[in-house]
């Protein structure tokens, strides 16, 4: 077993009602003995001395020559760096000169006399105890003299120190029996009015030495709990600062007398003795809970479960509503492993708590199940509508509400709850909510989600900042959302080796899609992704070269990461992205808008990697397969274009409509006719360069042209502006075939003849592409954009295959400064 992994439990989990004793045994079986050997854990003398060194808990030997006190967070020890402020020296010069000033805690050791049970302090060269010292000072002579002396007899021990605390041998003897430390301190408080001997001796704090931290009279369950949660803090990667773990003992628990750290008051002045106390204490709590002793309280901590968080039943005010609930709850918890699994199941409560507000309005308040009916539940929809009318929750909130208590209700069901013996026996079946009764989710708004070009190109421009602001990890991950358009969970917890090559040698981003439950996805990526890729996985090989690469993670986070296999979290990517982006200046359009910041977040990224291979024309399937979705209706919701806003596309670009021999129609027309729309639908079909009109093509779905696509020979055939690119594309096509063709003399003239595109074809095509751009040219620069934009959006939802070659767009280059 090592360090880095918990013992596992040898004794049963205690439950609810378990003595003491049960939960001291239990904690002391998840205690590993490797933590305890690496802490410096003496279980005789009940003390835990951590070695200068020691990953979490130990620090740095001061460089000072002569000092013996470890180093925190500063270059010198505490009382160093206080000697160097009150100095003129310069940190180089004040560290060569050996240290004279007395130690808070000075070294015990046993007396040098032969035989002498006693401690010495050594404190100006007297390596003898107090009795033999006085010895020396009456006889005279040298230490050496005395100690080779043969009358000098060791002397016995006079025991432990009476304070409970201390660990030390006492120097004294009689009442008094105290250390040389205990000793000095009891001598300035014994003159004190009101001063109790006793219970100074059963609180006062040790006189431990350099980082021991005593244990000694605090109660088993005490000590198991506070030598757990330093393991816990210690495999998190947590440093803790010895000397506040003492002065938490010392100050705050000891002094409370209390038999758990539950009992312990919280400490008021020190807030970083609060939060250690807090963490240990919790910590602990939790490793004794489980599923049987939470279900019976009514707020459940949702760690014995394994998720995050409470969930709270006491918002139910009836019992076998509320049983209900922790019916569902316990099986939903068991089932959905997710991140966001608690703040569902706390949504799902709440809905239900809705529920249960318009019962309590009821005579019996809804504690007589048979008397309820669908009166209840329509007052309960009422009662939501109500409060959408007046403001007091949005349209969302109020669907929410009622299909989480929906899916409760309807999953209670299937549990069985309603029959004989079960909470909700007797129960009638039209207590239900179906699903008519949810509110329709309101229409999406017009715009994506997606980030316009030239914001991202903004953002791109000012990563230098996002990584002054943070750290080089968060800019990566910044950088991996826009180029592979993951989402931000996926990003954060890639592994090390994530990068992988396909057949061709080309980069293949390997990711766990988190939210379907789907492990290694392969994504396709550019060399320049992969190079920050390649770069970063150096980075923390440096980082952490002990470690085994299958346990590193790509983006180790800074904090509480002692072995680089915590991940960012991506709540904590979230907030920093918000400051970075308040931080920067206006977003402003092509067009002089202002674009609104609050739409700048990480998960638009992922929209906009959509829009961005849907304007480049990638068919929806392949584009389903890039953003890793099931359902094609999925992929749509990420660069649909609304009906609306489809409607004025169309319109613009009509007005800019060709037959084949690049005549203009439609040019007078602004508007086009609803039933003129209609009968242009389903009266024609969608060919490579336009539009075809002919009926039994149109019939056949765009499959049956007897012409082989030969569009521009054609009277049915009409293009518009939209079409440009692909034009553009076909007549460069036609010439390449053409010159290549005239080229192959190992093929027959008949054979060069039937393959080769005819001059007329061409000079059609070429006729057509430049009487387009004519007009094109012809417009204003303003129209020019509003007729670029308008394309655009036509073209994005000319998704279908038509059975010829498609004409892919470039992507837009948001990085110019990388190479392709």
């Amino acid at each position: 077993m090592t360090a880095r992994t918990a013992a596992l439990p040898t004794a049963p989990a205690p439950g609810p009602d378990a003595s003491d004793a049960e939960v001291t045994a239990f904690l002391w079986s998840l205690i590993s003995e490797d933590f305890l050997d690496g802490a410096g854990w003496n279980a005789d003398r009940r003390v835990l001395d951590p070695p200068i060194g020691h990953p979490t808990l130990g620090g740095r030997r001061c460089p000072v020559p002569g000092c013996i006190s470890p180093v925190k967070g500063l270059k010198l020890c505490s009382t160093c760096y206080t000697r160097l402020r009150q100095s003129s020296l310069a940190y180089e010069e004040f560290v060569q000169i050996p240290r004279t000033a007395p130690h808070l805690h000075l070294p015990v050791g046993d007396c040098r006399v032969s035989g002498c049970e006693r401690p010495w302090i050594d404190s100006g060269g007297r390596p003898v105890c107090r009795s033999h010292w006085w010895q020396l000072q009456k006889r005279g002579g040298t230490l050496e003299e005395f100690l080779a002396d043969p009358t000098v007899k060791g002397l016995p021990s006079l025991g432990d120190c009476a304070v409970l605390a201390c660990n030390r041998r006492a120097v004294s003897a009689g009442d008094t029996r105290l250390c040389h430390a205990h000793e000095k301190r009891w001598v300035a408080l014994r003159g004190e009015p009101g001063f109790d001997r006793e219970a100074w001796l059963r609180t006062a704090p040790s006189c431990g030495f350099a980082a021991e931290v005593s244990f000694r009279g605090l109660p088993e369950l005490v000590v198991a709990q506070l030598l757990f949660g330093l393991q816990h803090r210690c495999h998190k990667g947590a440093r803790t600062d010895i000397g506040n773990f003492r002065a938490l003992i010392d100050r705050t628990i000891r002094p409370s007398g209390a038999r758990c750290l539950e009992a312990v008051p919280d400490p008021a002045l020190n807030g970083n003795a609060l939060i250690l106390l807090n963490r240990t204490r919790a910590y602990a709590i939790q490793a004794c809970k489980t599923p049987e002793g939470e279900y019976g309280k009514d707020i459940w901590d949702l760690t014995a479960f394994g998720h995050r968080g409470t969930l709270d039943f006491t918002v139910i005010p009836q019992p076998w509503l509320r049983e209900s609930a922790k019916r569902w709850s316990r099986d939903y918890l068991s089932k959905v492993r997710s991140k966001s699994t608690s703040s569902h199941a706390r949504q799902h409560v709440n809905g239900l708590a809705k529920v249960a507000e318009t019962l309590r309005a009821r005579p019996d308040g809804g504690l007589n199940l048979p008397a309820l009916s669908r009166a209840d539940i329509e007052n309960f929809l009422n009662r939501m509508s109500f409060l959408e009318a007046n403001g007091r929750m949005t349209t969302n909130t109020r669907r929410s509400f009622v299909r989480m208590a929906r899916n409760v209700l309807k999953q209670a069901r299937a549990l069985g709850l309603t029959r004989p013996g079960g909470p909700m026996a007797g129960l009638p079946d039209d207590f239900t909510i179906t699903r008519h009764d949810v509110p329709k989710a309101p229409e999406p708004p017009e715009e994506g989600q997606d980030l316009p070009a030239e914001v991202m190109r903004q953002l791109c421009a000012h990563l230098d900042l996002f990584e002054d602001m943070t750290c080089r990890e968060l800019r990566l991950t910044v950088e991996l959302l826009m180029d592979t358009g993951r989402r931000p969970e996926e990003i954060c917890r890639l592994e090390l080796n994530c990068l992988t090559r396909d057949g061709q040698g080309k980069p293949v981003l390997t990711y766990d899609n988190r939210k379907e439950q789907r492990q290694r996805r392969q994504l396709p990526i550019h060399e320049p992704t992969a190079k920050l890729i390649l770069d970063q996985q150096e980075r923390v090989r440096a980082r952490f070269p002990d470690e085994p690469a299958s346990k590193l993670v790509l983006l180790p986070t800074q904090n509480l990461n002692l072995h680089g296999d915590r991940a960012i979290d991506s709540n904590h990517l979230s907030g920093m992205h918000r400051d970075w982006v308040e931080a920067l200046p206006e977003f402003r359009l092509d067009d002089g808008t202002v674009f609104d910041k609050e739409k700048i977040f990480p998960y638009a990224y992922r929209h906009s990697y959509a829009q961005r291979h849907a304007d480049a024309g990638v068919p929806i399937d392949a584009l389903a397969g890039l953003m890793d979705h099931e359902s094609l209706e999925t992929t749509r919701t990420y660069y649909r274009v609304k009906e609306v806003r489809l409607r004025e596309a169309v319109d613009r670009v009509t007005q800019m409509q060709f037959d084949r021999h690049g005549a203009r129609i439609w040019g007078a027309v602004t508007t086009v006719l609803d039933a003129e729309r209609t009968r242009r639908a389903i009266g024609s079909v969608h060919v490579p360069f336009g539009i075809c009109s002919e009926p039994s093509n149109v019939a056949a779905g765009g499959g049956a042209c007897p012409l082989r696509f030969r569009c521009v020979g054609c009277d049915h055939f009409s293009t518009d502006v939209s079409y440009l690119p692909e034009l553009s594309a076909y007549l460069d096509g036609l010439l390449r075939q053409r010159e290549k063709l005239r080229s192959m003399t190992e093929a027959d003239d008949w054979a060069r003849a039937e393959a080769t595109p005819s001059d007329e074809e061409i000079t059609r095509v070429r006729r057509l592409v430049r009487r387009v751009t004519e007009d094109v040219d012809a417009l204003t620069d303003d129209e020019r954009a509003e007729i670029r934009q308008a394309a655009a959006i036509v073209r994005r939802t000319r998704l279908g295959f038509l059975g010829m070659p498609r004409i892919r767009q470039p992507l837009p280059d948001l990085r110019p400064e990388r190479p392709a």
